[in-house]
C-alpha cells in the first residue's frame, strides 16, 4: 500500500539523490543527471506537501490543548479554520492516489481537432480550446498554445497546447476522446439545431532520458512556414513556424509559438519524441494483448461526453453517467468533477478486477 505521509522515507530518498548530484562525475552523463534532478524536484515537492500537513496537524493539537484550559470563542473559530485547512490538504493528497500510471506527474500536450461539419465543427473546437485554457489556469498550470490552424470561416481546425505543472497529464488525460455538441447554430439563418464533433488528443510530455525512441535525420521532413493568427508582425511575416513529419509513422507536429525558428524546432522535436514514445508503448501493449489472446476493445473515436445547449442544457459524460446542468460553468473551465468521477470509476473497476482474481 502506498503511504503518502511517510516523510522519513522521502527525506532518505532526497539525501540519496542529493548525494548523487554532489558526485564529481555527476555531469558526465547529462541525460542521467537531468533525470536525477527531475526526481529530486518531485520528491522535494512531496516533502513540502507532507510538511504542510504535519505542521497544520501540530497547530490543531496545540489549539486543542489550549481549549482544555480556555473556553475562548476566538480559539474555537481558529481551530475550526485549521481543521478545514488540514482536511483540504489531506483530501488533496488522498485524491492524488487516484492518479495511476507511469507519466501522471508529467506535463501534458493537448491537441484539439475539429470533426466533420465545416464551420460548426471548427467553432466547437475553438470553444473546447478556450475551455481547456481556462481550466489549466484555474488549476495553476501554465498553458501555452504552441500551434493553431484557423478554420476557413470561423473557429479552428486544430490547436495544440503545452500544459506545464505537477500532475498536468494526470488531470488532462481523461479528456482524451470525441466531444459532441448539440446547439442552435449561430451560423444557421433558420436557427436550426446542429450536432458538431471535435476530438481531443492528450499525451504526456516525456523527457528525453525516458524515451526509448531514436529518431534518424533521414526519417524527418521539416517544413517552415509563416505563423497564422495573432502573434505580431514579426511572427506573421517571417517563416519562423516549424512543421516536422516523421515519415515512417506519418506523425506530424508543428510549433509556431516563438519568434525563433530554432526554439520552435526544439519544441516541435520534444513533442514529436513524446508522441513517438506513446505510439511505441501502445504498440507494445497491443502485442501483449495478442499474445494473451484477449480481444481488444474498439475505442478510437468513441464519444466520451455530450454537451447539449438546446432544447435543454446538460453536459453528460457517457463513461460515468455524471451530468450537470450548468453548462456555462463547465465551458468556463469547471471540469474538475468530470475528471474526478472518471478517475473514481476507473479505480473501482480496477479494484473489482483485483477482487475477481482473488
Amino acid at each position: 500500500m502506498r503511504c503518502i505521509f511517510d516523510i522519513e522515507n522521502k527525506r532518505l530518498g532526497k539525501e540519496q539523490l542529493v548525494a548523487k548530484t554532489l558526485d564529481s562525475k555527476f555531469w558526465n552523463n547529462a541525460v542521467e543527471a537531468k533525470k536525477t534532478q527531475g526526481e529530486l524536484k518531485l520528491i522535494e515537492t512531496d516533502i513540502n506537501k507532507i510538511k504542510a500537513i504535519n505542521d497544520t496537524f501540530y497547530e490543531v493539537t496545540v489549539l486543542l490543548e489550549l481549549l482544555e484550559t480556555e473556553n475562548d470563542a476566538a480559539l474555537v473559530k481558529e481551530l475550526n479554520d485549521k481543521i478545514n485547512v488540514l482536511k483540504g490538504l489531506v483530501e488533496r493528497e488522498e485524491f492524488n492516489l487516484l492518479f495511476t500510471g507511469k507519466y501522471v506527474r508529467n506535463n501534458a500536450i493537448v491537441t484539439v481537432h475539429s470533426g466533420a461539419g465545416g464551420t460548426e465543427a471548427c467553432d466547437w473546437a475553438e470553444m473546447l480550446l478556450r475551455m481547456y485554457l481556462m481550466w489549466a489556469g484555474k488549476k495553476g498550470f501554465k498553458a501555452t498554445v504552441t500551434e493553431i490552424s484557423p478554420g476557413d470561416g470561423a473557429g479552428i481546425k486544430s490547436a495544440t497546447i503545452e500544459v506545464l505543472g505537477d500532475y498536468a497529464y494526470g488531470w488532462f488525460h481523461p479528456e482524451k476522446g470525441v466531444h459532441r455538441l448539440v446547439r442552435i447554430s449561430p451560423f444557421d439563418a433558420n436557427k436550426r439545431r446542429h450536432t458538431s464533433f471535435a476530438s481531443v488528443e492528450i499525451i504526456p510530455e516525456i523527457e528525453e532520458e525516458d524515451t526509448e525512441i531514436e529518431i534518424k535525420d533521414d526519417d524527418l521532413k521539416i517544413d517552415t512556414y509563416r505563423a497564422s493568427g495573432a502573434g505580431g508582425q514579426h511572427v506573421n511575416k517571417t517563416e519562423s513556424a516549424i512543421r516536422i513529419t516523421h515519415i515512417p509513422t506519418n506523425t506530424i507536429v508543428a510549433c509556431q509559438v516563438d519568434r525563433s525558428q530554432g526554439k520552435n524546432r526544439a519544441m516541435a522535436m520534444r513533442i514529436l519524441k513524446s508522441k513517438l514514445q506513446v505510439l511505441y508503448e501502445e504498440q507494445k501493449r497491443e502485442e501483449m494483448v495478442v499474445i494473451a489472446g484477449e480481444k481488444k476493445a474498439v475505442s478510437f473515436g468513441s464519444q466520451i461526453r455530450s454537451y447539449v445547449f438546446a432544447p435543454y442544457k446538460m453536459i453528460k459524460d457517457t463513461r460515468t453517467g455524471y451530468e450537470v446542468g450548468d453548462v456555462d460553468k463547465v465551458m468556463d473551465g469547471g471540469l474538475d468533477q468530470f475528471v474526478i468521477e472518471y478517475l473514481k470509476t476507473q479505480a473501482e473497476k480496477k479494484a473489482g478486477n483485483n477482487d475477481a482474481k482473488i
